[in-house]
């Protein structure tokens, strides 16, 4: 059974300590949930393996390099994945995308309910404090999260000035930290 309660931040101190362990623990907990990661912004299964692959390795890597001060220890795993990926997908990108979806398979794998329950509750909190942000800004953070596109791209599509979607942005991700906390 999994643990209620995983300190995020002590599996990372331990891998920056060598300790494969705090590696493994870290990839079962998560790898289901980074891999959807992967997969919503790569959008193919094989690149999503190799994302998930590439950023456990960085991970381990650069484990020491993580700061509590500038986050949370898991808000840094998941963006150590979200950069690969979006690596992976501005190299790939000429190539064609598969449908938008995430296999079951990667989500209801055995699932703790409680574990459960809790995301959905965390998902449904941000659901509400991205309705409560205005379009522009909703539409920026989505964009950039959830599209992976990047600042230039996100002025591109919405034509809008890049200072403007940085400024649109930046305002949006502290409404909703305000909003989350």
């Amino acid at each position: 059974m999994r643990d209620v309660e995983f300190d995020y931040e002590a599996a990372l101190f331990a891998c920056a300590r060598g300790e494969q362990a705090a590696l493994r623990r870290l990839y079962e907990r998560e790898a289901r949930w980074l891999m959807a990661v992967a997969l919503r912004i790569v959008r193919r299964n094989e690149l999503a393996d190799e994302v998930l692959h590439d950023a456990f390795l960085r991970i381990w890597q650069k484990a020491a390099s993580y700061s509590p001060v500038l986050g949370s220890a898991r808000g840094w795993i998941y963006s150590v994945v979200r950069y690969r990926a979006l690596d992976v997908a501005r190299a790939h990108r000429h190539e064609a995308a598969a449908p938008d979806t995430v296999p079951d398979e990667l989500v209801a794998e055995d699932a703790d309910p409680l574990d459960h329950l809790t995301r959905e509750r965390a998902a449904s909190a941000l659901h509400d404090c991205l309705a409560h942000l205005d379009e522009s800004k909703r539409a920026c953070i989505l964009l950039a999260y959830q599209d992976g596109y990047s600042q230039t791209e996100i002025a591109s599509t919405l034509a809008r000035p890049l200072g403007t979607i940085k400024a649109w942005t930046r305002r949006g991700l502290l409404a909703l930290k305000e909003c989350l906390s």
